[in-house]
């Protein structure tokens, strides 16, 4: 017969990613998770697998909260380019603020810390990446069609140097205690969908 777990799995995942998000992933110990989570050695070994994949679990994790955010700002009905300044001001708003200006995204933090020597990792990063690409180019597209950005704007070339700077934004951010170097960045670059 089967034991029953006596922790919650979720809750543990969620604990997890924030542990690694705050510290990184060298920088946590197996140990580090045994006391943040409250489990055992053992039980994580069983639940999750060794720290490297829990790591990419709390990864994925990230990824599916973060990720219907965006989806939701870039594809509201109407006007596009005002979403795409909302979605750049807010990420150099989080990466300047005292709430989660020292956390960084763990996107951006894995992609400094893990690539390109671990695949795993590498990968989730350019999905995302690519998923984030995809959406502001999708929101630029809609932006030309409609009349907000002219035409000789490329959406994709757009997407790709938001995306870039918005990676940018989040390691000054997190380096940085001047809150202007990042919103200047940030403002200058919007400049660029006029």
């Amino acid at each position: 017969m089967a034991r029953t777990k006596e922790f919650d799995p979720d809750a543990a995942l969620q604990s997890a990613l924030e542990l690694f998000w705050r510290q990184g992933y060298e920088a946590t110990s197996v140990a580090d998770l045994v006391d943040h989570l409250g489990i055992g050695r053992a039980s994580i070994y069983a639940t999750f697998g060794n720290k490297h994949e829990l790591y990419l679990k709390a990864m994925d994790r990230y990824s599916e909260g973060r990720d219907p955010l965006l989806l939701t700002e870039l594809s509201q009905p109407g006007p596009a380019l005002p979403a795409v300044r909302a979605v750049v001001r807010r990420f150099a708003s989080e990466a300047t603020s005292p709430d989660s200006r020292l956390n960084g995204c763990l996107i951006t933090n894995t992609a400094a810390e893990l690539t390109p020597h671990d695949p795993a990792a590498t990968r989730r990063v350019e999905v995302s990446w690519e998923h984030f690409e995809t959406l502001l180019q999708s929101a630029l597209v809609r932006a030309r069609a409609q009349g907000e950005l002219p035409d000789d704007r490329d959406p994709r070339a757009l997407a790709r140097m938001l995306l870039v700077l918005m990676q940018g934004v989040r390691i000054v951010g997190k380096a940085s205690s001047d809150p202007a170097r990042v919103r200047d960045a940030a403002e200058q670059a919007l400049t660029l969908l006029d």
